[in-house]
């Protein structure tokens, strides 16, 4: 009786001595177990350093199961392998970070690149439009140029014009002027009144014979004093007359310009025409049937007959 209590004693001290350790492996192995966890725990270290997690795991159970001879090697591994899991699973997340901060940054290099290209579009749109309203300033500007000098040049053609107009007008009442009193000075001296005149627009003067001028019997002085007179007046002219079937001259037009004022007899040549006519007399012409007729009297002053 007395050698089973002694064994009994015995086995209850060594009993009271083991469970201190195996609590505090169990402690270690909860320790080592709940750093895993958290590994598991962590969404972002969730999916890093699965193969070492795997071998810190089996590091502890071997541990577990371990001599207590074998105990504080296996304590050591498996405690390096949390850590080399839980380094692996932080290399892992900051490398997965890495990856995420280099697409990030691509993207907004890519992003910067579109806003670039985006800007460079727009401020080459801007200076097109800039450069064709510049243009278009430039078209309008130059077109009011024209428009401005041609009106100038036509304000300047209408002076010069109205101008013109003037010293014309004021030229041709000054022939006017100087006719009629070439006219009043050669009727003084030849006695007679000269035929009806009129006025061209270059202030070239006309006198209009009338055809009982040229009718035959007419006296020869009074038409020798008209003649006489539009002689003395200075005039030059050219004979645009026919003879009519009654053998006399129809109407006679003669031009006459001013030369410089009154002239000498000796200063103007007679001529007499008319058709078929050969002859030529002071005065007279005979027609082809022998009947004679007043030549037509043309004063040209120093001029050949035209």
């Amino acid at each position: 009786m007395n050698r089973s209590l002694s064994r009994g004693l015995l086995l209850a001290l060594a009993l009271g001595l083991a469970l201190p350790a195996l609590a505090a492996d169990d402690e270690v192995v909860a320790q080592l177990n709940a750093r895993l966890n958290a590994l598991d725990a962590n969404p972002d270290l969730r999916e890093q350093g699965a193969y070492e997690r795997l071998q810190a795991v089996q590091a502890i159970a071997r541990y577990a199961d371990s001599k207590r001879s074998e105990r504080d090697a296996l304590l050591y591994v498996a405690q390096r392998r949390v850590e080399i899991a839980e380094v692996a699973a932080q290399n892992g997340a900051i490398g997965r970070q890495i990856d995420t901060l280099d697409r990030t940054r691509n993207d907004l290099l890519l992003e910067a690149s579109r806003r670039e290209t985006a800007r460079a579009r727009q401020e080459a749109e801007r200076l097109r439009v800039q450069q064709q309203i510049q243009a278009e300033e430039a078209e309008r500007l130059r077109q009011q140029a024209e428009a401005e000098a041609a009106a100038q040049a036509e304000q300047v053609q209408e002076v010069i014009s109205t101008a013109t107009s003037t010293q014309q007008a004021k030229l041709n009442a000054a022939r006017q002027k100087d006719a009629a009193l070439a006219r009043q000075e050669a009727e003084l001296v030849s006695g007679a009144k000269l035929p009806k005149s009129s006025f061209g627009a270059d202030g070239a003067e006309t006198f209009v014979l009338t055809p009982a001028m040229f009718q035959d019997g007419q006296g020869h002085a009074d038409r020798g004093r008209q003649v006489r007179g539009a002689g003395a007046c200075g005039l030059h002219g050219r004979h645009q007359g026919h003879q009519a079937a009654g053998g006399g001259l129809r109407r006679q037009t003669v031009g006459c310009r001013p030369l410089g004022g009154p002239a000498d007899r000796a200063d103007f040549r007679r001529r007499g025409q008319g058709p078929g006519h050969r002859r030529r007399r002071q005065g007279r012409q005979q027609d082809a049937g022998g009947r004679g007729h007043r030549g037509t009297v043309i004063f040209i002053k120093n001029q050949s007959f035209i």
